[in-house]
């Protein structure tokens, strides 16, 4: 028996086209499937018969719901040897494709979580359809939304990065394309016609989006815009824990009792790590900060204890090292960012 690749990549019609064919695990990423991507991506830079890229996924049931936790996990209990190493593939692909000199096209169609987040914020055209659903929710196992968040989240509008880190609110397409997390809503009935039109204009996808953009409807974030930027603007947790507690609406209050079952830990790491983002020149900058974060975050019991709640037992109640952000140091989140020895660090493909 031959079973398919997990990634489907070749040129039709002037487009590089990458397809991810992982459907049973919702095309999780794995360093296999990353490998993959980099070597059809570098091969297509300088192919004069590759006008563009367009990437989207096999089958019916979503985009990419992130990067492969569970080895993650199982690496992160020994030396997390194996998930440095799918981190710094991962993020190599991040980079390739943010950086990269042909215009990029991806159909966020489905689910769109952590890895996926990753390989398609970085494209030029970022197409979402009624069935999107955005969220970065690591918070929840224990980790910090990766693969480029700590670039992309800082510079949405306002706060509104802070608070999707934090609370891991899932999103839909109008809110996405309001905030500019995508740049187009696609009902999934003419994402066909968005294919072949492309086919014909490989080397403009923006103007085929465009072309066939239709609306996705009033945002519901919009109403809470002010709130967002207002109480999720200070630099620590407990400051945002406790305006969203003197607020005390219903929405500041649902906010709250969200942030209050994540990982402290996380938390703070996270919010840390948008602060810092923020200020980063360069993407490579801040996939090497998030580099040596993850090799230290995986190993850690909140972390560990985050996936065995939340994908293994399943039984979402996670025992978390803090009770309270306050019993988290500021001495252990400074150590979480520490720079790494020489020669360890993250670099980017030549």
């Amino acid at each position: 028996m031959t079973t398919e690749p997990e990634v489907l990549a070749r040129i039709e019609s002037g487009i590089g086209r990458i397809t991810l064919n992982r459907p049973k695990a919702l095309h999780a990423l794995n360093r296999a499937m990353c490998e993959a991507m980099i070597e059809a991506l570098v091969a297509w830079r300088d192919d004069d018969a590759v006008k563009s890229i367009l990437i989207d996924h096999a089958g019916e049931r979503g985009f990419c719901a992130g990067g492969d936790i569970r080895m993650i996990a199982e690496s992160g209990a020994g030396d997390a040897s194996e998930a440095k190493a799918f981190f710094a593939v991962e993020y190599r692909l991040n980079h390739l494709l943010f950086e990269y000199p042909k215009a990029v096209t991806a159909i966020v169609d489905g689910i769109v979580m952590g890895g996926g987040v990753g390989i398609s914020e970085p494209a030029d055209v970022r197409i979402a359809t009624e069935r999107t659903t955005y969220a970065m929710p690591e918070t929840g196992i224990g980790l910090f939304p990766d693969v480029g968040g700590g670039w992309f989240l800082p510079r949405l509008p306002g706060e509104t990065g802070t608070w999707l880190a934090l609370t891991g609110a899932r999103l839909k397409a109008a809110d996405t394309v309001f905030l500019g997390i995508h740049t187009h809503y696609l009902p999934t009935d003419a994402l066909d016609a968005f294919r072949a039109i492309l086919s014909a204009d490989p080397a403009f996808p923006i103007d085929v989006a465009d072309g066939l953009e239709d609306d996705a409807g009033e945002p519901p974030v919009e109403a809470h815009l002010a709130d967002i930027n207002r109480l999720f603007a200070f630099d620590t947790v407990e400051e945002i824990f406790a305006a969203l507690e003197a607020e005390g609406t219903e929405w500041a209050l649902a906010q709250l009792a969200t942030l209050k079952t994540k990982s402290p830990q996380s938390l703070k790491v996270s919010l840390r790590q948008l602060r810092i983002g923020r200020g980063l020149e360069t993407f490579a900058d801040n996939m090497a900060m998030e580099y040596a974060l993850g090799g230290r975050v995986v190993r850690t019991h909140d972390f560990q204890e985050g996936v065995r709640a939340v994908i293994v037992d399943k039984d979402n109640a996670p025992k978390w090292s803090a009770a309270t952000p306050a019993e988290v140091s500021d001495a252990e989140i400074e150590a979480f960012f520490a720079p790494l020895p020489p020669g360890e660090g993250w670099t980017p493909l030549d």
